[in-house]
């Protein structure tokens, strides 16, 4: 269903490009909404050595109509080699805000 809502995760490595790179998913609507949380520790194995580093953690509110432009997007702007990049679909929620993210991720011009 391409009106479904998603909620998106993708860690930062700053607060500062969270923000640069939430704006534009904003700006180019394939976001709603983007939180920014800031002060994540992540804990992970790269390239065979475990990491611990800092980040900020985006939440980002999108449909399912409009992921394949924010996956792109994100993958165009992010500095990361892979970024975490993870849909999950909601399942319930306020239809006045579930109706808000559909509207403000759809294109002039589109159904």
């Amino acid at each position: 269903m391409k009106n479904e809502v998603l909620v998106v995760l993708c860690s930062f490595p700053s607060e500062k490009e969270a923000r640069q790179i939430g704006a534009a998913l904003v700006e180019k609507q394939a976001a709603a909404c983007v939180n920014v949380i800031p002060g994540a520790t992540s804990i992970y194995r790269w390239e065979g050595k475990i990491h611990e580093d800092s980040e900020a953690l985006g939440v980002i509110k999108t449909t399912r109509a409009a992921y394949d432009r924010l996956e792109a997007m994100i993958l165009e702007l992010h500095p990361y080699e892979v970024p975490e990049v993870i849909a999950l679909p909601v399942g319930a929620g306020s239809e006045g805000y579930l109706g808000w993210v559909r509207g403000q991720t759809e294109l002039p011009g589109t159904d």
